[in-house]
């Protein structure tokens, strides 16, 4: 069994930055592709950043691409999302998820075994 919290959202104006955390239980953790997903109000969840352990993919949405970094510290058994350049249509609650297989379809969320709770992101125009 997994569990992952996020924290680090909260209120910033546009062209702002933030930080997000999420951390994994389990000694496991580097194994896993990790992901990124946000979801806004009436929308679908949607696919925003990945690492994939198997070959060290790391990818992005054409939306964040630029902007967005996906990183780990295995040590700390703990991923992180860095958000520049924040824009409005940035705002959701974000996720962090966790694929304990080999994760090739690590944009589709039905693909992530783990999930959090979510942190609010609200980018102010």
């Amino acid at each position: 069994q997994v569990q992952l919290v996020e924290s680090g959202g909260g209120l910033v104006q546009a062209g702002g930055s933030l930080r997000l955390s999420c951390v994994a239980s389990g000694r496991t953790f580097s194994r896993y592709t990790m992901g990124w997903f946000r979801q806004a109000p009436g929308k679908d969840r949607q696919f925003v950043a990945a690492n994939r352990w198997t070959d060290g993919l790391t990818d992005y949405a054409d939306s964040v691409k630029g902007r967005f970094t996906i990183s780990r510290d295995r040590a700390k058994s703990t991923v992180y999302l860095q958000m520049n350049s924040l824009k409005p249509e940035d705002t959701a609650v974000y996720y962090c998820a966790a694929d304990t297989d080999f994760g090739l379809a690590y944009d589709a969320a039905g693909v992530y075994d783990y999930w959090g709770q979510g942190t609010q992101v609200t980018v102010s125009s």
